[in-house]
């Protein structure tokens, strides 16, 4: 198991991405850049966990942490917009907030720790 597999946010991660891949990227309905922002805003969490694991000074390691936490708030903001244009239900939406609040928070803690 590589380093990052460990981290719970990382599974956290994973798993936002592969919720986001099954109910929504495959629904054609979805506006194309909708789709195309999230995939990518949600894809941007996971690699970056795991690249930042990969660096060996701390300032690299936290930056790659910070763009990862950058990248879930952006999530949670195209979710606003879905909610705000009533494509996803108020469940949904909160399913999807709770997950990157606590992806959120978690990366926060990582970057505290690693100042």
């Amino acid at each position: 198991m590589l380093d990052y597999e460990k981290l719970i946010v990382y599974q956290k991660a994973l798993f936002l991405n592969s919720k986001i891949w099954n109910d929504l990227i495959s629904k054609k309905e979805l506006d194309r850049n909708y789709k195309d922002q999230l995939i990518r805003a949600s894809s941007s969490i996971v690699l970056n966990i795991a690249e930042g694991c990969s660096r060996i000074s701390i300032p690299s390691k936290r930056n790659f942490f910070v763009i990862a936490r950058g990248s879930a708030l952006e999530c949670g903001a195209i979710f606003d917009i879905l909610k705000n244009i009533s494509y996803i239900e108020d469940t949904v939406f909160l399913f999807y907030y709770v997950l990157i609040e606590e992806i959120s928070k978690m990366l926060f803690a990582l970057i505290k720790k690693l100042q």
